[in-house]
């Protein structure tokens, strides 16, 4: 089964931040080395590095009209902040992965979503 999961960044520490900048060395190389098991494990698709969401614009149309506005469309501590597919044994496999992700034990939740079969 193939998975979608989806790091949403909460109040997560992002690198460049004040918030990451007060954690150690250790804690921010333990994050980094995190994430870089999570690529290396098989069946798993890194997502690409994104943005912060203030730099994103969000689209909408009304009356056939496109309507843009500067910013993400969640709150901040709402928006995503990554994503990488999953293909793997069942939900159970992909659950424990996610529990692997750095941003879900520091403010942060994954959302793990099935994708349709083709």
């Amino acid at each position: 089964m193939k998975y979608l999961l989806l790091i949403h960044q909460g109040t997560t520490p992002l690198p460049g931040s004040p918030e990451w900048d007060s954690l150690s060395d250790d804690e921010r190389n333990a994050v980094y080395a995190a994430y870089g098991a999570i690529n290396e494990t098989p069946g798993v698709t890194p997502g690409v590095q994104m943005q912060p969401p203030e730099l994103a614009t969000t689209v909408r149309v009304e009356n056939s009209k496109a309507l843009t506005t500067d910013g993400s469309f969640v709150a901040v501590k709402e928006a995503l902040g990554g994503y990488l597919f999953y293909e793997a044994d069942d939900l159970d496999a992909a659950i424990a992965l996610a529990a692997k992700v750095p941003a879900a034990s520091m403010g942060g939740a994954v959302e793990v979503r099935p994708l349709v079969s083709s």
